[in-house]
């Protein structure tokens, strides 16, 4: 078990329309590579993880894969952008305690599966000046 900590900035994620020309985007423009690609099914949403080559903070396309995912929802009302920016934690449920008990706007009380072998919870955004934020523990810690 860890001690509670943010230990870094995991990634910045973006809704986006259509991962692949996305995708394309990012290794052309910026020099980024995939690392990994996943479906979240609880979440109705594809993933791309995409790292740069000196391994630092990562970005995540989010696309819907149903008209009722949350991020179908979210590019209706804002169309494609930023969607939240996730911090790696070392003991999501020490994190949780302490934003609770410090009377923070919770989305998930207790960590939920996530995506790239992760639990993980959100802080609502009305607690965070309008910005949604993950907490992801990674498993392979």
């Amino acid at each position: 078990m860890g001690n509670g900590v943010l230990e870094n900035l995991y990634h910045v994620a973006i809704a986006v329309n259509n991962l692949n020309e996305v995708e394309k985007i990012y290794e052309t423009a910026l020099g980024l590579k995939v690392a990994h690609r996943e479906v979240v099914e609880d979440q109705k949403v594809s993933t791309s993880m995409l790292v740069p080559k000196d391994g630092g903070t990562a970005i995540e396309l989010l696309e819907p894969t149903s008209e009722d995912s949350p991020i179908s929802k979210f590019l209706e009302k804002r169309g494609e952008g930023i969607h939240h920016i996730c911090y790696k934690v070392d003991d999501l449920e020490s994190v949780l305690a302490r934003l609770k008990e410090q009377g923070v706007r919770l989305i998930d009380e207790t960590p939920r599966e996530g995506a790239y072998n992760s639990r993980v919870a959100f802080i609502h955004p009305k607690a965070m000046n309008g910005v949604l934020i993950e907490l992801a523990e990674l498993k392979d810690n």
